[in-house]
């Protein structure tokens, strides 16, 4: 359910080290220690022998499968559960159209939940929503997706992680503010991305604050300069990337049809809003 186009990411390596490793039970395999409750976690890492790093989610509390999308309005606490797609929404590719695990209507809030493979479309929000402690084991078509059309709209994912996202991890189609704090990624190819041929455009503004991200990697915010969209990055550490392949802040001349243009990825504290302190490559 996201437009797509060329310049979206590189497609899956099939001879890369694995960030996230299934045990016999499904639970994540961790780097370090799991945390003990979901609820003031950070996603950590450690190294490997290699010297990557691997993402660190909490350990599983159960396992649910969902065989159609779970609704949600108010608080939904998964309280540290893995939610799998099975049946219908079954999927962890990139193909178009497939349905959300979860569905949020506007102001609701999903927190304290792992999503494994297969994922499907990971959780779509139809306006406003915050997604707080939300862990992303293998995203499938996408980890995200922002709907909502106000211009007022604000979304907001705090803490939490994501890995292997051979496309995009959040996919900013709505209009409004998306604000990504205390976040973790590796293995991606864009973090953001204001959808670049959409039928209805608007203006994005995309504010990254705290965020990890560990080679490989592609953009960490591809947005529109012509539709007026922004990206303020604070607090950014790249992580595995001695070369800075990772770009920052990737700029594109967005269409509501056809493919859009890749533009320059400059800092230029108009449309790309940030200083060289504060993205730190270590």
């Amino acid at each position: 359910m996201t437009a797509r186009s060329p310049h979206s990411g590189h497609r899956r390596s099939q001879n890369r080290t694995p960030l996230i490793a299934a045990v016999a039970a499904g639970v994540l395999s961790l780097a370090i220690a799991a945390q003990a409750a979901l609820a003031t976690d950070r996603p950590q890492a450690g190294g490997t022998a290699a010297g990557v790093r691997v993402l660190a989610g909490p350990q599983a509390a159960g396992e649910v499968q969902l065989t159609a999308t779970r609704r949600v309005t108010g608080v939904f606490d998964g309280g540290r559960t893995r939610f799998t797609a099975a049946g219908a929404p079954a999927g962890d590719g990139q193909e178009e159209g497939q349905d959300p695990l979860f569905e949020l209507a506007d102001g609701a809030v999903l927190k304290n939940v792992v999503l494994g493979a297969p994922a499907a479309d990971g959780v779509h929000c139809l306006g406003g929503c915050t997604l707080e402690n939300v862990f992303w084991e293998d995203v499938g078509e996408d980890a995200a997706t922002f709907l909502g059309e106000s211009a007022d709209a604000r979304y907001v994912v705090n803490g939490g992680g994501a890995a292997r996202a051979a496309d995009k991890v959040f996919q900013f189609n709505g209009a409004g503010t998306l604000t990504v704090r205390n976040f973790e990624v590796a293995d991606f190819g864009k973090l953001v991305r204001s959808c670049g041929n959409c039928s209805k455009q608007f203006r994005r503004d995309v504010v990254l604050e705290n965020v990890t991200a560990t080679a490989p990697g592609g953009e960490l915010v591809g947005i529109n300069g012509n539709f007026g969209d922004t990206a303020r990055l604070s607090g950014i550490t790249v992580l595995g990337d001695p070369d800075r392949e990772i770009v920052p802040c990737q700029k594109f001349r967005g269409v509501t049809g056809g493919e859009p243009e890749k533009l320059d990825a400059t800092a230029d504290g108009v449309n790309c809003v940030f200083g060289q302190a504060d993205i730190r490559f270590g």
